[in-house]
């Protein structure tokens, strides 16, 4: 309902798609760039609040329900909303399940060549290897080792940005950090090069942003 109007509009007056795709990634960011703002926002706060978030934990050591309801109380007279930063990226889920469902689909992107991609619809190898990976397969997707790349970059930015409320936390967080891009790796390097060309430019955008 959102994707295939955009995408029809564009291609009347471009015929390149790789470029169609980047258009259309930029008109959603700004689409979502509200909400966007207002979680860096509330991530920057967060961030001035540090110094007196480490006070708290020494202050509250051992005492977890203490130090959470010190904390929630500080953010609250700070203006701060902890979960600020979900909502952008919740929405930008279903986006991706249209896109997931768009791109694999979309018989203008057959055989459309874009950079090294050969078909838009399909995955974009750049090396065949002679033996099959489990869960992987016997290419290598130059797209999809990008928006893999760029996952770590802005979720290890992401992290720097966000105090976390203990070291158990931000423990999560880093193998989280970690763990991502991995499972992106294998989940992605089958999927339609269009989609994962979107995948990257949408957090070269958020890295920007």
């Amino acid at each position: 309902f959102l994707i295939i109007p955009i995408f029809n509009l564009l291609s009347k007056f471009i015929s390149n798609y790789g470029i169609i795709i980047i258009l259309l990634t930029i008109i959603i960011k700004f689409a979502l760039w509200p909400l966007t703002y207002r979680s860096y926002l509330s991530f920057a706060k967060m961030n001035v609040l540090k110094p007196e978030l480490e006070e708290l934990r020494k202050k509250y050591e051992g005492d977890a329900q203490g130090m959470q309801a010190a904390q929630m109380q500080m953010y609250s007279q700070a203006g701060v909303n902890p979960l600020g930063g979900c909502l952008p990226q919740l929405l930008q889920f279903p986006i991706l399940a249209g896109m997931y469902r768009f791109f694999p689909s979309s018989v203008e992107l057959r055989q459309a060549p874009f950079l090294w991609a050969k078909d838009l619809s399909s995955y974009d190898s750049i090396l065949s290897l002679p033996f099959t990976i489990p869960f992987y397969g016997n290419h290598v997707s130059l797209f999809c080792l990008l928006a893999a790349g760029s996952t770590y970059a802005y979720s290890k930015l992401n992290n720097q940005m966000t105090p976390s409320s203990s070291p158990e936390m931000a423990m999560q967080m880093k193998i989280m950090q970690n763990f991502m891009p991995i499972m992106l790796v294998f989940l992605f390097n089958s999927f339609a090069s269009g989609l994962t060309f979107y995948f990257f430019l949408t957090n070269i955008i958020s890295f920007g942003q």
